[in-house]
């Protein structure tokens, strides 16, 4: 299984946010800044969570994006099922087997519980322990603040 690039900056976004954490919303410029993900890419990619009701927004100078829900309830395994479209490693075994495939399946089924298991246990709230708040690399160098500045 190898995870898209849409899949893994959506984890990184929704980190990003957990890390933010009640501080208020981050715009996408700041979350662009603080994921090194291009504004273009993100906004595609903050379509999709709101969508999942993974974040919310709001529009206008106090406006930005932060998480729908508590960063406890958020899994990665959440992630890859809405980026990915489910957590594939032995979708062969859904479809008829053939004779050699009937001796591996069991496996491949089990490793495929497995990593779905261990995704599932993994929640961004795990994840953002530790990081430092973003809102101090929010303030530009001339001290403006979140409404002062362009694309708020």
């Amino acid at each position: 299984m190898k995870l898209t690039a849409r899949t893994r900056y959506a984890a990184r976004v929704l980190v990003a946010l957990a890390v933010h954490g009640t501080e208020g919303p981050l715009t996408t410029t700041a979350l662009s800044r603080h994921t090194d993900i291009s504004v273009q890419f993100l906004e595609q990619i903050l379509k999709d969570l709101r969508r999942a009701g993974l974040t919310a927004s709001a529009r206008g100078a106090m406006g930005g994006h932060r998480l729908a829900l508590p960063p406890a309830r958020i899994s990665l395994g959440t992630v890859v099922r809405l980026m990915e479209g489910g957590i594939r490693i032995a979708e062969h075994c859904d479809l008829p087997a053939t004779p050699g495939d009937r001796l591996t399946c069991l496996g491949w089924t089990r490793a495929a519980d497995a990593v779905e298991s261990a995704l599932d246990s993994i929640t961004l709230d795990d994840l953002a322990k530790g990081l430092p708040d973003l809102t101090d690399h929010d303030t530009p160098p001339d001290g403006t603040t979140h409404a002062d500045r362009p694309g708020a």
